[in-house]
């Protein structure tokens, strides 16, 4: 990647952002990070404010924007149940409006788009698992559709504005993924047991913990990410980028509590409307175009995980 070549990072003060961000400028690129900070966290990119060839725009994508880049990386969206859900019509609004604007900033300079999707578009999916082909089984009118149905809405302006203004566009959809940058409140379950077993809480399984979910390592996720970005001007997805292996909430728990080594137990809370019972990727085509797919063993990225959130607490207490 030339040193001349700008890009800018929607959400780049975020968990996956801010891991993105710093690949970029380890590639050369003078990165611009734009973050309201709503879900995004100053911590995750203080380092790279030191960095010559670091910008910080603050800034919500919900309005207008203009700066001089080559290519964007779209991921401004909170993506946790607890944050999408906490303002569901911000959510909407982030979704839809905040695609617009950067699509319309993509048609004005040219810029090559890569949007981040997610594998919520396929709802709670009856075939298994899910291939990019797959149309989803959504509830258009629950409590997870703000993300959901925003999320489609925005992958559906992506393509008509390939189609209409010819936009060099690429679309990933991000299965589960965890590691060092996410919130300690995230929500999310890999976050939330870490959490729970460093303070020595029970751990909260939701239904019986027999549904499953599979597990991407954020480092895995970025060199997907970046991959798709490079691939050929013709081709825009939708790429599914997940990790195919695939456990249930259970053995997530149990794994967590064997490498925190904490004395905790189990408490079993009733199922949250519209939680998918499964979810794992076909990353067939990730294979094929991107010559992708995940190295890091869950077992490994989870030490990585739980040595962050144990620096973290140590860093609180001082």
């Amino acid at each position: 990647m030339s040193a001349e070549k700008r890009v800018l990072v929607t959400g780049g003060a975020g968990f996956i952002g801010s891991h993105l961000c710093r690949r970029l400028l380890a590639e050369g690129a003078y990165v611009i990070c734009l973050d309201n900070f709503y879900t995004g966290s100053r911590n995750n990119i203080a380092e790279l404010m030191k960095h010559p060839r670091f910008e910080l725009l603050y800034h919500d994508v919900v309005e207008p924007f203009t700066t001089e880049v080559d290519e964007i990386f779209n991921l401004a969206c909170p993506a946790s149940p607890v944050h999408y859900q906490a303002d569901p019509v911000k959510t909407v609004k982030t979704s839809v409006l905040g695609v617009i604007h950067v699509l319309e900033l993509a048609r004005k300079l040219q810029a090559k788009v890569l949007h981040t999707s997610t594998s919520e578009v396929y709802g709670d999916p009856l075939l298994h698992p899910q291939p990019e082909t797959y149309w989803g089984n959504v509830n258009p009118n629950g409590l997870r559709s703000c993300y959901d149905e925003g999320k489609r809405c925005a992958e559906t302006l992506c393509f008509d504005y390939s189609r209409q203004y010819g936009l060099d566009l690429k679309v990933v959809r991000i299965f589960n993924t965890y590691g060092p940058n996410m919130r300690p409140d995230d929500g999310r379950v890999v976050s939330n047991f870490i959490i729970q077993a460093l303070r020595g809480n029970e751990l909260t399984v939701y239904g019986d913990g027999s549904q499953t979910r599979s597990f991407c390592y954020i480092d895995d996720l970025v060199e997907g990410i970046i991959g798709m970005m490079q691939t050929s001007e013709g081709f825009h997805g939708p790429v599914n980028l997940g990790n195919p292996d695939e456990f249930t909430i259970l053995e997530l728990a149990e794994q967590v509590i064997r490498l925190t080594g904490a004395c905790t137990q189990i408490a079993y809370r009733p199922l949250p409307a519209d939680d998918p019972r499964q979810r794992r990727p076909d990353i067939s085509l990730a294979k094929t175009k991107l010559d992708w797919e995940p190295q890091v063993q869950l077992e490994i990225g989870l030490i990585k995980t739980i040595a962050y959130f144990r620096e973290l607490a140590e860093q609180n207490k001082r």
